[in-house]
């Protein structure tokens, strides 16, 4: 009986904390939600972004530690100036879009969380994809959980919470087979990656 009384309990709790994890939706409707990659190498700096985002995570501004979800990121909507770049960007050697439509983040874990306000300052641990590869990856996140902001960001169309979550870290082309033969005086194999995304949590 008090063992049935504890799993009881344990499914409880386990029932609460999920229900107090609010879902945001970061399917951005004003299309602004970013991307921003640089290749910074001897000879040449290659920049360009991503804007075809979505995905769900679940925050809860009580316990940011356990935050989940998944971004994933529309590799077609990768874009550089220069149109024969974008050309071989997308093309089998480097992303080969065809194959590999997206590219996605994972969240699961967060350590060294320090809360001030509304704005959570983190090591977000998860699971990086790129072009079919997954490696495991710890980035420094900051989460801005915005309680009622989301009718300010949709002048006044929809009421809500605004969670935005914002990156910078690198990592290595060369890792996730993404033409690991090119000359690195030309294009880096290092990319810097800024993280700049916002989620919506609607409510009537």
């Amino acid at each position: 009986m008090k063992n049935l009384i504890a799993v009881g309990l344990l499914f409880a709790a386990v029932h609460v904390s999920q229900a107090a994890a609010i879902k945001f939706d970061f399917k951005d409707p004003k299309g602004v939600n970013t991307v921003n990659f640089t290749m910074d190498a001897p000879l040449e700096a290659i920049s360009g972004s991503a804007n075809g985002i979505s995905g769900e995570v679940h925050f809860d501004p009580a316990q940011p530690s356990g935050i989940k979800g998944t971004l994933t990121v529309d590799a077609a909507s990768m874009q550089v100036p220069n149109a024969m770049m974008k050309q071989h960007m997308h093309g089998k050697d480097w992303m080969d879009v065809a194959t590999h439509p997206t590219l996605v983040f994972e969240a699961v874990s967060l350590s060294d969380a320090k809360t001030v306000g509304e704005v959570t300052t983190a090591q977000l641990t998860g699971k990086l994809t790129m072009k079919g590869v997954t490696k495991t990856v710890t980035v420094p996140v900051k989460i801005s959980y915005l309680k009622d902001k989301l009718e300010a960001r949709t002048n006044g169309q929809m009421k809500g919470d605004l969670l935005v979550i914002r990156s910078n870290f690198t990592v290595k082309r060369s890792d996730f087979g993404i033409n690991p033969k090119a000359p690195v005086d030309k294009v880096a194999d290092e990319v810097a990656l800024t993280l700049s995304v916002a989620g919506s949590a609607p409510r009537s």
